[in-house]
């Protein structure tokens, strides 16, 4: 009888060991994001609705940017939040599954995107005849264990040692019953639950290119974990050739009473404030104008009419968040954007970490894409004269070749 394969993924981490404010499982690999080199894999596997992914809420439209890149995503079952833990993660997405009856399910993390059909299939036949199976790879370096002061004790024996990785698979009412049994309690993995109820779990053979991606660097190595044919196919598919777009904007406001200034999303106390009928943010302004430009979509003021009320005293992401959004829409991404504010107060130098990160998660790049910096006019003209914050940006953006 065929079995009803359940799938878990895991993607509702912030990746804060990745330092990026775009969680990893977000970031593209090879002309797609981590999460739906995932899917697609396991939709090879079992039916779409049989595929329950588990996210952090506050990620939604990065999220639905990620599945617009999944051909099945009709199928996929709403997700579900994510808990304060892994374990906690992991059983909200079981019990979303438990109303479908699956006999197996495989758990997996959505920060190893060059799971294989071949593990895959290892770890399933491996679950008829036990109760679990996850993929391991042998380890090959010797194993030193020390003491508080790191001086050396003893060295482990590296014969029966084993790395572990994902997607594990168990039948579901064990693994249910026994996430259920351990709530509260954080555990390195799901096959540890079933090591402490005396079951047994088998290894199988796993990958490396199944490696979880943790760190920056890890995405260089990504690139050479998918297959040829994985590549050649999304050479032929999901990465159609760019062409790169320059974009530039400009913005000018005035200084009227008040008692600081909203730059590039962040409050910077001053004398003053900007004059302006959103929130006066000349940084967000100028650098939406320079991505609207790069893409030929005219400027701010076409999009969000200052006529229009509704924009009155709105927040400048909002513009900003668009122009980002219209470059994602037609299949591109944001290489990098530059900005330079010019004024002689207030000092832009102590903001200007808090302003790049700001940037960065407003239009989802890394941070090291964005650079802000200031310039004074040596005392001329009105900038000079203290009277206003003047900006200029520049933008750069891939675009697919149609």
């Amino acid at each position: 009888m065929t079995q009803k394969i359940g799938v878990v993924i895991v993607a509702a981490g912030s990746g804060s060991r990745f330092g990026d404010p775009l969680p990893k499982q977000y970031h593209q690999l090879g002309g797609k994001s981590l999460l739906a080199h995932c899917v697609d894999c396991f939709v090879g596997h079992t039916s779409a609705d049989l595929i329950q992914i588990v996210y952090n809420p506050i990620h939604q439209d990065w999220y639905e940017d990620a599945m617009s890149e999944v051909a099945c995503k009709a199928d996929i079952p709403m997700p579900v939040n994510g808990g304060q833990t892994r374990q906690q993660s992991v059983l909200n997405g079981l019990r979303a599954l438990a109303g479908k009856s699956p006999d197996v399910v495989l758990i997996h993390d959505a920060a190893r995107p060059g799971i294989s059909d071949a593990v895959i299939s290892r770890v399933l036949h491996a679950l008829e005849t036990h109760a679990g199976a996850i993929p391991t790879l042998p380890v090959a370096d010797t194993i030193k264990q020390t003491d508080e002061n790191n001086i050396i004790l003893r060295t482990i024996s590296r014969d029966s040692l084993h790395r572990a990785q994902t997607p594990q698979g168990f039948i579901f009412k064990t693994i249910l019953d026994a996430h259920s049994q351990f709530e509260g309690q954080e555990q390195t993995d799901d096959a540890s639950l079933l090591e402490q109820l005396g079951l047994d779990v088998v290894c199988v053979e796993g990958a490396a290119e199944n490696d979880k991606i943790t760190q920056r660097d890890d995405f260089g190595r990504a690139q050479n974990w998918i297959s040829p044919t994985k590549m050649n196919k999304m050479k032929d598919t999901a990465m159609p050739q760019e062409e790169y777009r320059a974009g530039t904007g400009f913005d000018v406001h005035r200084f009227a009473p008040g008692d600081h200034c909203i730059l590039c999303g962040i409050k910077v106390p001053h004398t003053a404030r900007l004059e302006g009928h959103s929130d006066a943010d000349v940084g967000l302004h100028t650098l939406t104008d320079a991505i609207l430009g790069a893409i030929g979509a005219g400027d701010i003021g076409q999009h969000f009419p200052p006529s229009d009320m509704k924009w009155k005293g709105a927040a400048s992401d909002i513009f900003l968040k668009h122009a980002a959004d219209l470059v994602r829409q037609r299949g591109g991404r944001i290489v990098n954007v530059d900005l330079t504010l010019i004024c002689e107060r207030p000092k832009i130098g102590p903001h200007t970490s808090a302003m790049r990160q700001k940037v960065a998660e407003i239009l989802a790049i890394d941070i090291d894409r964005v650079n802000v910096k200031a310039t004074t006019t040596e005392k001329l003209g009105f900038t000079g004269r203290e009277e206003g914050i003047a900006a200029q940006a520049a933008a750069s953006i891939a675009l697919p070749i149609t």
